[in-house]
């Protein structure tokens, strides 16, 4: 075990045992090395640190070079969130596309083998999977990282997931608790509210999340979520009641509790990162998230010395902070040093298996019979709608069905296309989105020309101005193959409409094979 910097009394190595910082860089700074000498036990990755296989593991070597215990964290969802291939697009689908398909087998090898993945980078603690159960159609943040809106299907799926992933060395870390899924607010921005009785969120919220427990699962995140059926005063993350009453005490949980992300705003902008961190502490969690925006050594000690403080002034127990600091060492015993082979190539392609599965595929009237539909054999224009991506998610990683497209009939033409309405956050308010649609329509309409138009949405059924988009484009060209890669709510039209399910590469790629006809229609 690493010996720690002698000069660090328990107190201050506790405090910064519990935070699980971030940093910007493709090597570790000197600072972060710094702390970890001093007790700091957990580091967590973002796409910003990752530039290729190699590089990861020669950083995952440093980190445990300077101690050898480290959690070395990361927010690989597979599918939208992507970290290990942030500027390509993942080689896996997403839970809602595994969850469309709904084998728990292929589950738990797409999880196991996304492990393997991060195993052999020398990550052995995985943000994931989203237990959430997409309830409310309208959310802005869960949508497709979610299994699903049945909650027995997200139950099941949750547990084989978790069983995959640690069957690969890797810690499950099931967010996000009790339930981000009726929610229409991203806890990114502010603070969400769900307001339904607490038998609703036994029955539907926190079943997946049972399963989670009687799988394993070696970590749980708590969600930045105002629940006033199980706390009216403090969002999920602040809450005694919620983190030590319900999930310690009444769901019988004995592992890792690790909070959502400190510096997003449902925290930030009402409490303050310190004082949140002191008050997520005092109800029970264990381990600080912070560093998506903030990745600085002031952040690590203004939080540091904040628990110190609360300590030594008598609002945060001792024996709690100790308690928290234990929990998070136990996992690291747990979790072991992860490390291997730097290559993460698939040892198969049960990603790309798992995408086609998940495709569902609707043919216009006239066009019932799958064999009807004529695949492209000239390079299409490929109109992508695109919404403003969620901070989850992030806008640096790529989507659509173009590159794949562009892959398989060179000469495909791409395009891009929003609407003002939608980046102003007026979306469905007094016509605007629907004005700002239709121009979008028709610049896509005068720039492919005489091409036949692949038209690529996300989640029409969120943004008007999609919807008017296509409904221009299809008045004019209803010979137009529309791609849906968020969730399918909207009701299919086109001549061809695909569901992916997610806008991973992979869900591209499949999409791409029938509307070329290398492979052909076989769920409607």
């Amino acid at each position: 075990m690493t010996t720690l910097a002698s000069g660090t009394d328990k107190l201050t190595r506790d405090a910064l045992t519990v935070l699980q910082p971030g940093f910007t860089g493709t090597t570790a700074p000197d600072w972060l090395l710094r702390r970890l000498g001093e007790g700091l036990a957990s580091v967590g990755l973002f796409g910003r640190n990752i530039a290729s296989p190699g590089q990861l593991s020669a950083l995952t070597a440093q980190l445990r070079a300077e101690r050898d215990d480290v959690l070395v964290a990361i927010d690989e969802e597979g599918g939208d969130v992507t970290r290990l291939e942030v500027r390509s697009g993942s080689s896996f689908p997403g839970n809602h596309a595994l969850g469309a398909v709904d084998d728990v087998e292929l589950t738990r090898a797409v999880a196991h083998e996304l492990g393997r993945r991060l195993a052999a980078c020398g990550v052995n603690l995985n943000w994931a999977p989203s237990a959430d159960v997409n309830s409310n159609p309208s959310n802005p943040v869960i949508g497709v990282r979610s299994f699903g809106a049945d909650t027995e299907l997200a139950a099941r799926h949750t547990a084989a997931y978790v069983d995959g992933l640690q069957s690969a060395g890797v810690a499950a870390c099931t967010k996000h608790f009790p339930g981000h899924g009726d929610t229409a607010v991203d806890s990114h921005h502010s603070l969400p509210r769900i307001d339904v009785p607490a038998d609703v969120l036994t029955d539907r919220e926190l079943t997946p999340f049972r399963a989670a427990i009687a799988a394993g699962s070696r970590a749980v995140m708590s969600a930045h979520i105002l629940v006033p059926a199980l706390d009216p005063d403090h969002p999920a993350t602040l809450s005694r009641r919620i983190l030590t009453g319900l999930l310690r005490g009444e769901l019988g949980y004995d592992g890792l509790i690790v909070t959502d992300g400190m510096e997003m705003r449902a925290i930030a902008g009402t409490y303050g990162i310190e004082r949140g961190s002191v008050l997520a502490v005092a109800a029970g969690a264990d381990a600080i998230c912070v560093g998506g925006g903030l990745a600085d050594d002031a952040t690590v000690l203004r939080l540091r010395d904040a628990l110190v403080a609360a300590v030594r002034a008598g609002e945060l127990p001792e024996e709690r902070l100790a308690d928290a600091a234990d929990r998070v060492r136990a996992l690291a015993r747990w979790a072991g040093p992860a490390g291997g082979s730097p290559g993460i190539t698939p040892r198969d392609e049960v990603g790309l298996r798992a995408a086609r599965r998940a495709l569902t595929v609707t043919v216009a009237p006239g066009l019932e019979r799958p064999e009807s539909f004529k695949p492209l054999t000239e390079p299409p224009y490929v109109a992508a709608l695109t919404p403003v991506a969620n901070i989850a998610v992030g806008d640096e990683t790529p989507w659509g069905v173009a590159a794949e497209l562009i892959h398989l009939l060179p000469g495909t033409v791409t395009g891009s296309f929003s609407a003002e309405a939608d980046r102003t956050g007026k979306d469905g308010k007094g016509g605007q989105a629907d004005k700002g649609g239709e121009s979008a329509g028709r610049a896509a309409l005068e720039a492919a020309g005489a091409r036949r138009v692949v038209a690529v949405v996300r989640d029409e059924h969120r943004h008007p101005w999609m919807a008017s988009a296509l409904d221009t484009l299809l008045a004019a060209r209803p010979d137009t193959i529309v791609v849906e890669m968020g969730v399918p709510q909207a009701a299919p039209r086109g001549a061809l409409h695909i569901a992916t399910h997610g806008a991973a590469r992979v869900c591209g790629r499949a999409a791409a094979e029938v509307i070329t006809g290398l492979t052909g229609i076989t769920r409607l």
